[in-house]
């Protein structure tokens, strides 16, 4: 397991599993998308959400580790709380222009569906009451609602951060005790407008995180905080295909129905709970989770091929590219919707969109490379590093 999770160099399977959550996360924001059949959730309980915020926990605990290490607790949680407020404003910045897509779709083509499909009716009937509600990260509309879970989780991230440093189960222990009351109970915080919930609630969500930050953690300290060995991984891949094997006959039987959906009445109940990270989702990712490191060491090949380098780089600028794909899905959305939805088009909305991802990406590596050389004939003046 030492090897799977190396203490030294960038570990390019983050940026290329980020990148990848990131176009799948496009995908699936496009209702009734082709390309929606193969991305994870076709084949899994859990989704590109789970990657997102396991990859964030663990990076997280890596990067700012390293500097509570290095400056000190304060400067650690300065550092923390300068990345909250950056996605605090690309939050509200995307919400902007997100009710501005809907608001004028709604009034160009005369469709009220789309605000009450992407939850934005609220904001049209009362936009004064909506507003304070989205500053608040109360008011959450469709597609709108993994940011504010990041920048609960962050905000809390230096206590997780001074616990793991005492030992992994200061922090490991707490969360999953908040997780099972979470379910137990139904605790969770209120949303906009009222009787509502968080779409992914942070009491439950925040134990993938800490997982995930225990993980990256060990990068920072040495100590490994989960079991580990050939048994493990053996058990992981079996319970992923099995999983794997069960998803797939729920979707053959919804497509023909004489195939038996294998345990559905067993666990149905128990799979479709996303706001409250079910069981069966969480045990189903870290299963895959750990299957995928035992099958994908850092130092694989297609990881440095040229096909896998604009995932990577997506990856790499995870903030920027998320923005953008979901403002680019709820345009082909539009598109699909409203003039042509047959497979051509849908295969064209996913290009143009991969492209511009992309192409996003690539401009902002671009200009941090100018940036980073600093000032010359011909170069960009440079800037303070995010």
């Amino acid at each position: 397991m030492a090897e799977a999770f190396p203490r030294r160099g960038r570990d390019l399977r983050l940026d290329f599993f980020r990148g990848l959550s990131l176009f799948f996360i496009f995908i699936d924001h496009i209702p009734n998308n082709f390309l929606g059949w193969f991305t994870l959730r076709s084949i899994a309980f859990s989704d590109a959400a789970e990657v997102f915020i396991f990859i964030s926990g663990y990076t997280a605990a890596l990067v700012y580790g390293r500097s509570l290490r290095q400056h000190g607790a304060l400067f650690a949680t300065a550092q923390i709380y300068r990345r909250v407020w950056q996605l605090y404003v690309a939050h509200i910045f995307l919400f902007m222009i997100f009710t501005a897509e809907v608001s004028y779709a709604v009034l160009a083509v005369n469709n009220p569906m789309y605000s009450e499909e992407l939850r934005v009716g609220d904001f049209l009937q009362q936009p004064h009451i909506a507003i304070i509600k989205a500053l608040l990260l109360q008011f959450q509309p469709a597609f709108l609602d993994i940011l504010p879970l990041y920048i609960v989780l962050l905000g809390v991230f230096p206590l997780v951060l001074l616990a793991l440093e005492r030992g992994p189960p200061w922090a490991l222990l707490p969360s999953a005790a908040l997780y099972a009351l979470t379910l137990r109970h139904g605790w969770g915080p209120p949303a906009y407008p009222a009787a509502s919930v968080w779409f992914f609630n942070p009491l439950a969500w925040q134990f993938l995180f800490v997982i995930g930050a225990s993980a990256g953690h060990a990068r920072v300290s040495g100590r490994w905080p989960f079991p580990h060995g050939a048994w493990l991984a053996r058990l992981a891949m079996a319970l992923a295909a099995f999983l794997v094997i069960i998803n797939l006959s729920w979707l053959v039987h919804w497509l023909y129905e004489p195939v038996p959906a294998i345990l559905a009445k067993q666990l149905l109940d128990y799979t479709i709970d996303k706001t409250n990270l079910a069981p069966l989702r969480l045990v189903n990712f870290l299963a895959l989770a750990l299957a995928t490191v035992h099958f994908v060491p850092p130092d694989s090949a297609f990881l440095r091929w040229r096909i896998a380098y604009p995932v990577t780089l997506c990856g790499q600028h995870s903030l920027y590219v998320f923005c953008l794909g979901i403002v680019l899905a709820v345009c082909g959305h539009f598109i699909l919707s409203e003039f042509y939805a047959e497979l051509p088009m849908q295969l064209l909305v996913n290009i143009v969109g991969f492209a511009l991802m992309i192409g996003t990406a690539a401009l902002l590596a671009w200009y941090k490379a100018a940036s980073a050389a600093g000032p010359s004939r011909g170069s960009i003046p440079a800037t303070p590093s995010e």
